[in-house]
């Protein structure tokens, strides 16, 4: 149904290393860590309260109904969720402000390169977040067929208005790469155990049997089951 969140695997993160030896030491050992707490089994509630570090979109805080997907810019799933819904889903939803859209970052493997890719689309600033992050969705089959993932970040780093300079500056900065654990420690503490996964008003939408995530029926079905709430 969704990617699950893997367990650290050493031929995975020998392969992550191999294709992602340019970005900083420290990077790749908070890597290594995410994937190791990615094991471990939340205990808290998915909630609408806001998060530190929350990337939202539509209505604002307080709205009646918030959305949340909790996601990763490496998870095939959540990158053919973008590619078959996202449109009709904001247009529908997050366009008219009809639900406040929280996106939540959960990296999922290799978690170097989605740590990398989250902090890029952070330093291109808050207007070109979520572009940075679906680009970098779509660009997935590249590194798969064997483009460095490297290259594939700093080109669609480059297109948000951030120079070599900058994204190396960012990726190694000991605060963002401290604010990426702590988003990654809160995502992990939800009751999320794959991406992408979806929460109406704090209650998970799940599609039995779909091997493409949440579908956008019944994701549309819970939204206006609150949204027809007195």
């Amino acid at each position: 149904m969704f990617s699950k969140i893997p367990p650290p695997v050493e031929d995975d993160a020998m392969s992550a290393q191999t294709k992602y030896a340019a970005m900083s030491r420290r990077a790749a050992m908070t890597a290594a860590a995410l994937a190791a707490m990615a094991t471990l089994a939340g205990c808290g509630g998915g909630g609408t309260a806001a998060v530190d570090g929350d990337m939202a979109m539509g209505a604002p805080e307080g709205a009646k109904v918030t959305v949340i997907e909790y996601a990763s810019v490496t998870c095939h799933v959540c990158a053919a969720w973008q590619t078959e819904n996202w449109a009709a889903f904001k247009a529908a939803y997050v366009d008219t402000n009809k639900v406040r859209y929280v996106f939540r970052e959960l990296p999922t493997g290799p978690v170097n390169v989605a740590v990398a890719g989250f902090m890029i689309a952070r330093c291109a600033g808050d207007d070109k977040y979520f572009d940075v992050v679906h680009n970098i969705m779509a660009s997935q089959d590249e590194w798969q067929a064997g483009v460095n993932p490297r290259d594939t970040l700093f080109r669609i780093g480059n297109g948000a208005g951030l120079s070599n300079q900058q994204i190396e500056a960012c990726i190694k900065d000991p605060d963002n790469i401290n604010a990426a654990e702590a988003r990654a420690r809160a995502s992990q503490a939800a009751d999320v155990d794959g991406t992408p996964t979806f929460l109406v008003n704090g209650v998970k939408v799940i599609s039995p049997g779909s091997q493409s995530g949440t579908t956008m029926a019944d994701l549309s079905r819970a939204i206006e089951a609150e949204l027809a709430k007195g």
